[in-house]
Formats: structure tokens, sequence, C-alpha cells
């Protein structure tokens, strides 16, 4: 007699799988959102604290963020987690016009909504 599965026997494991599958897949995505917003955070803050230290060492702010590039202050322009692209970054200009150089602060260029309900422009 040869052993094997029935065809009731496989649609009832494929029926459990399809059943954990859907009870997994939201919280995934929920971890994956949440992971590219505290990458967001740390790019941030990290960019702000290269714009701070060439202001400090300099008393101008940068032109560009390719010039905090140059002159060290970031080893490379991190890619915006949102949409994943290093040209989407929104510079801030200095709020006092007298001042040297065009980037005073950095937003993400992205327009979508964080889980929050916060733009990722205003961060």
């Amino acid at each position: 007699m040869k052993r094997g599965f029935t065809l009731i026997e496989m649609l009832v494991v494929l029926a459990i799988l399809a059943m954990l599958l859907t009870i997994v897949t939201p919280k995934f995505m929920h971890m994956l959102q949440r992971s590219k917003e505290t990458s967001l955070r740390h790019d941030l803050l990290t960019m702000r604290d290269a714009i701070d230290k060439f202001y400090s060492d300099k008393n101008r702010y940068p032109d560009t963020l390719d010039e905090l590039v140059e002159r060290q202050y970031l080893k490379a322009i991190p890619p915006d987690p949102i949409t994943e692209r290093t040209d989407t970054w929104v510079i801030t200009l200095p709020p006092n016009i007298d001042e040297q150089g065009s980037v005073f602060d950095v937003h993400s260029g992205s327009t979508l909504l964080s889980e929050d309900g916060t733009p990722y422009a205003l961060w």
C-alpha cells in the first residue's frame, strides 16, 4: 500500500498556512514601517548634528548637503528611508537673511503621513 497525503489533508494544511499568514503579514508591515521611521529620525538627527558642527567650526551654514560630505562632516548623504532616495531631502534656509549659507535644517521630502498622523516633512 502506498503512503501519501490526500488532497483534503493538503488543502487543510494550506488553509492553516494561509490563516497564519493573514495574521502575521500586517504585524510585519507595521514593523517595517516603524523601522523606516526610526531610521528617518536617526538620519535627521545625524544630519542636523553635522550642520550644527559645521556652523560651530566655520561660523556659517553649509551651502549644500554635499558640502557636509566634502568637508567630512558626513561620510555620505543618507537616503531618505521613506522615499529611498538621496535627492529628496528638503532644505530649510536660515531664518536670518544675514546668515551665510543655505542649509539651516533638513526634512524628509516625503508627502506621506507617519503612523502617528504627522507628515514626515515636518519632522
